[in-house]
């Protein structure tokens, strides 16, 4: 890995030199080229840790991609960042990307909360294949959509990966209202900074009833809890 190139180095959030991290870019990373191994992480990263947004840890330790694998678990941004360390420790280049959306998967208590539709701070991984950037979304694991009546969104490698305009039904799902940009590390201090200004209930919520987001998911979907 070359360290001088910041789509390759390790961060403290981005830690792709952190042993579990290498190991699981080792289990995914399958294929005979970079778009066929970065297919793989995503898959990888989108189903095997859960989305779930009712444990927000701000901290650094939080968000760590590290963290997120030995969870199991995260929400977008742990997610993408999990995405872009397994991509740089398997040598494929990677940055942090981030958006402003509306009509984002959510939940009763989530948006009780959060007290408006719009998440600030969408993240999404962006991977250098074939000569560009290719923006991949590995936030909301299969189980999660099919419990919802979501598409699963896919990635391969060549077309961006963004966001789930509609639902299996046809209905509007999510809107990007504001692109925030790419950025080669986490910003952590702008993240934090925004979410304790617009969503002051959040984080003392997360910390306090950690609750289980599938589980009411599937049940105001009407289906079976995970």
């Amino acid at each position: 890995m070359n360290a001088h190139n910041p789509h390759l180095a390790a961060t403290p959030c981005i830690d792709s030199d952190h042993p579990e991290v290498v190991a699981f870019a080792s289990t995914h990373a399958q294929g005979s080229n970079d778009r066929e191994r970065a297919v793989a992480l995503y898959l990888g990263v989108r189903d095997g840790l859960r989305y779930d947004p009712y444990r927000i840890d701000l901290s650094e330790h939080g968000m760590r991609a590290s963290t997120a694998l030995a969870l199991g678990s995260g929400w977008c941004v742990p997610k993408a960042v999990a995405l872009a360390a397994v991509a740089r420790a398997a040598g494929i280049p990677a940055r942090l990307g981030f958006a402003d959306v509306r009509n984002h998967l959510s939940t009763e208590r989530l948006r009780r909360t959060m007290q408006t539709d719009v998440f600030a701070w969408h993240g999404y991984t962006e991977l250098w294949i074939d000569g560009g950037w290719r923006k991949a979304t590995p936030a909301f694991n299969l189980s999660l959509c099919e419990k919802f009546g979501l598409l699963p969104l896919e990635f391969d490698g060549v077309q961006d990966s963004l966001y789930h305009p509609f639902d299996r039904a046809g209905q509007r799902h999510m809107e990007y209202v504001a692109e925030r940009g790419s950025f080669d590390d986490l910003p952590l201090g702008e993240i934090t900074a925004t979410f304790a200004a617009i969503y002051p209930g959040l984080l003392a919520a997360s910390a306090a009833t950690p609750g289980d987001f599938a589980a009411d998911a599937a049940r105001e979907a009407g289906g079976a809890s995970a």
